[in-house]
Order: C-alpha cells, then sequence, then structure tokens
C-alpha cells in the first residue's frame, strides 16, 4: 500500500498456482499491476493465468502471458512512457527494430 509513496508507478508481480500476489497488491494498491502468471506442473500454469484474468469489478490486473515476464516489463515501460517523452521515444525506436527484425526473418522464408 506504500509502493506509491516510495516512487513506484507500475507493480509487476509473478505468480502461481492460486495465484493470489497480483490480485491482492492491486486491491491494495492505485498502482496499475501486471499480472505474470508462473508455468506449474499441475496445469501447466493455466491455473495462474485464469486466477489473474478473472478479478472481480473494481481490481484490474493487466495479465501477460504464461511466463510473460519480458512483455510485462515492456507493458510497464509503455504505462511509463506515456508521461515521459523520452522514454515514449525509446520505445518507438524498439518497436521499429522489431518490425525491422520481423521483415528480415520473413525475407529469409522460403518462396520469398
Amino acid at each position: 500500500t506504500s509502493a506509491h509513496t516510495r516512487g513506484v508507478r507500475v507493480i509487476i508481480a509473478g505468480a502461481g498456482g492460486a495465484a493470489h500476489l497480483p490480485g491482492m497488491l492491486a486491491a491494495y494498491s492505485p498502482l496499475p499491476v501486471i499480472g505474470v502468471p508462473v508455468q506449474s506442473k499441475a496445469l501447466s500454469g493455466f491455473d495462474s493465468l485464469l486466477s489473474i484474468v478473472q478479478m472481480p469489478a473494481g481490481v484490474p490486473v493487466a495479465t501477460v502471458a504464461i511466463g510473460g515476464g519480458r512483455n510485462a516489463g515492456l507493458l510497464a515501460v509503455q504505462i511509463l512512457a506515456a508521461s515521459d517523452p523520452e522514454l515514449l521515444a525509446k520505445m518507438v525506436a524498439y518497436k521499429q527494430g522489431l518490425a525491422e527484425q520481423s521483415r528480415a526473418k520473413n525475407g529469409q522464408l522460403p518462396g520469398r
């Protein structure tokens, strides 16, 4: 509950099984929370995914793929970039780089 008073602006929480951590953080914090379901042996992480996605009204948790820590980090950067022009420029450049990589890989496909 004190994260926002310490300057934190986005919370990323990984959780497995019943995956209560992201929801608890979202219930008690005014900050955006990104939940990362962790792969488990029982249901390969689908239990975690469903637990994080199915939050009640008023307790939103942005959810990425099972094991999607990289996308969670990128989503956090995008949230922060909405109010930081320098960070936004870096995110635009990063995404342009991804597009260029994709086009290069596409050009390497047979029949191209």
